[in-house]
C-alpha cells in the first residue's frame, strides 16, 4: 500500500500498513546528531572564541560518543549518526569507529547552518561541502539527511532530489513514514519531532538559557511513545546530541529505555536507512502539493 502523501484536505490519508521484519510489532531507530563545535559555529561565527562553549560540543565526542556505541553494541543495536562535514573533518576517525560499529552515516550539512537563514548558494555549499567531507573521512555515500534544527526550505529540498537522497528525516507532517511533497516533487520523510528530541529537555547556554527537565522525564515520555508505536505497528525514531544524552544522569535513561524496549521484545531495532529501504514499496509518484496518492 502506498505512503500518504500531506494533504489539506479534511478525509484522512489511507492507512498503511507496515511489514517489520520477524513479525515485529514496531519498528525503532536511535538516531544521533553528532554536531559537536559545529552546533555552534554555525550559530554565530563569534563562537570561535568561545572556547568553552565549543568544548561543551567537543564533551559529546570525547566522551558522549564512547558511552554511546558502547551501549548500541552491547545490545546488537545499528544506529544513525548524522554527522556535519566540519565534525568529520575536526575528528578524524570519528567516521571510522561509527561504521564499525555497523551504524548509518548520515548527512547533516557542513557547518549546520540552518537553511532557512542562507541564501541558496549557500544551501548547496552546506550539501556539496558536507557530502565532500564524509567522503574524506570514509563514509559511503549517505542515503538519508537531516536538515540542522529541522528547517527545510524549498531550496534543500530540491538539492535533497538532486542529490539522489534516499530519505530525509526532518519534518513532522506524520508519525509514520511518509512522503513529503514539494512543488510536484515526492521525498521518502522518516518524520521526527521535538517530543523525542533531547534537546528541547536538556538544552542550555549561557546566553538564552533553555531547559532542565529531570532526566526521568525522557525515559518516561519517550517509552509511551514506544508503547504506543507498537499498539499502532509503526516506526518510532528518537533523537540524541552526544553531548547532551552523553552526561551520565541522562544517559542512565537512556540505558533504561533500551534494555526496556529490548526486554519487551517485538521491535525492529534499525537505522533509518534500512527503515527507508523496507517502507519504499515503489518509488513515489510526483503530484501537486497537497494530493494524496
Amino acid at each position: 500500500m502506498p505512503l500518504p502523501h500531506p494533504s489539506p484536505s479534511p478525509e484522512p490519508p489511507e492507512e498503511p500498513e507496515f511489514d517489520w521484519p520477524d513479525g515485529a510489532e514496531a519498528a525503532v531507530s536511535f538516531t544521533f546528531d553528532v554536531d559537536a563545535e559545529a552546533g555552534w559555529l554555525g550559530e554565530d561565527p563569534s563562537y570561535a572564541r568561545r572556547l568553552t562553549t565549543l568544548s561543551e560540543g567537543r564533551y559529546g565526542v570525547v566522551r558522549g560518543m564512547p558511552r554511546i556505541l558502547a551501549l548500541l553494541a552491547e545490545h546488537g543495536i545499528r544506529g544513525t549518526f548524522f554527522v556535519p562535514g566540519h565534525t568529520a573533518e575536526v575528528h578524524p576517525g570519528l567516521v571510522a569507529e561509527i561504521l564499525e560499529g555497523g551504524h548509518e552515516v548520515a548527512h547533516h550539512g557542513h557547518l549546520h547552518l540552518r537553511s532557512d537563514k542562507i541564501s541558496p548558494a549557500d544551501q548547496r555549499a552546506e550539501i556539496e561541502k558536507g557530502l565532500a567531507a564524509l567522503a574524506s573521512a570514509g563514509a559511503p555515500v549517505p542515503v538519508g539527511y537531516r536538515s540542522a534544527s529541522w528547517e527545510l526550505t524549498p531550496e534543500t529540498f530540491d538539492l535533497l532530489v538532486e542529490h539522489g537522497f534516499g530519505y530525509d528525516s526532518s519534518c513532522m507532517g506524520d508519525d509514520r513514514p511518509y512522503y513529503e511533497v514539494h512543488d510536484g516533487r515526492a521525498l521518502l520523510e522518516l518524520p521526527v519531532h521535538w517530543s523525542l528530541d533531547d534537546w528541547p529537555r536538556y538544552g542550555w547556554n549561557i546566553d538564552t538559557g533553555g531547559n532542565t527537565a529531570a532526566p526521568g522525564e525522557l525515559y518516561t515520555s519517550w517509552l509511551a511513545e514506544y508503547t504506543f508505536a507498537r499498539a499502532e505497528r509503526r516506526h518510532v525514531i528518537y533523537t540524541m546530541h552526544p553531548e547532551v544524552i552523553g552526561r551520565p544522569q541522562r544517559f542512565v535513561e537512556l540505558v533504561r529505555l533500551v534494555e526496556e524496549i529490548s526486554r519487551r521484545g517485538g521491535s525492529w531495532q534499525a537505522p533509518l536507512a534500512d527503515v527507508a529501504a523496507r517502507v519504499r514499496t515503489r518509488p513515489a509518484q510526483p503530484q501537486a502539493t497537497g494530493s494524496v496518492q
